[in-house]
């Protein structure tokens, strides 16, 4: 996980904790959980589920499991859920998505982080590109190139673990994945663009 994306995450929690039962969709030992964030330290329970493996962390273990599905956990268990680089990967992420709302608990902070995309010709140097198109010198191939670029917009490249299915706009986080939620925000991060979004499930807390 990219330091920005971890930092991004420590801030929120930071503001609106402190939290007592946490839940990371897809902590792996491979990257830094963000059941490592210091704002959750004091946290009573931290726990992760991975696709491929189960296993313990300092003051956190992880299960194997579907997240389609989170059947090792009741209604309403958790006061805060994580999730960062997972829905991409996951083909049938909507189910994610249910399954997280059965296990937060009324007014839990959910958070999740996606690769996203931005507005078309949102592109690094395209500028430059546009003015050194006009120079006379400048053939008809370099400016279809241009024309491309121009109805193009970054995203994170393929990384297939194991697979690599979507890319979301930050409408679609706001209207898709945070809706019915409470006080939503989003926020887009770094260049390919990343979008945050949290928001606060309806009830008070039990």
């Amino acid at each position: 996980m990219h330091r920005t994306i971890f930092q991004e995450f420590e801030q929120i929690c930071a503001q609106y904790g402190p939290f007592n039962r946490v839940l990371e969709i897809g902590a792996t030992r491979q990257d830094r959980p963000l059941l490592t964030l210091p704002s959750i330290g004091k946290a009573r329970l931290k726990v992760g589920i991975d696709q491929t493996e189960g296993f313990r962390g300092e003051d956190y273990y992880v299960l194997q499991g579907n997240a389609n599905h989170l059947a090792f956990f009741a209604d309403g268990a958790f006061d805060l859920v994580l999730c960062n680089s997972v829905l991409e990967h996951d083909p049938s992420f909507w189910l994610t998505l249910q399954a997280v709302r059965r296990v937060a608990r009324p007014g839990a902070l959910l958070i999740f982080g996606v690769p996203a995309y931005s507005a078309m010709g949102d592109l690094f140097g395209l500028k430059l590109a546009r003015r050194l198109s006009r120079l006379p010198f400048v053939g008809t191939r370099w400016k279809q190139r241009l024309e491309a670029l121009e109805a193009g917009t970054p995203t994170l490249g393929l990384h297939a673990y194991p697979a690599d299915y979507y890319r979301f706009s930050e409408q679609a986080m706001k209207e898709i994945f945070l809706q019915g939620l409470l006080r939503v925000q989003t926020k887009m991060v770094m260049n390919p663009p990343r979008v945050i979004g949290w928001g606060f499930v309806p009830g008070a807390p039990s």
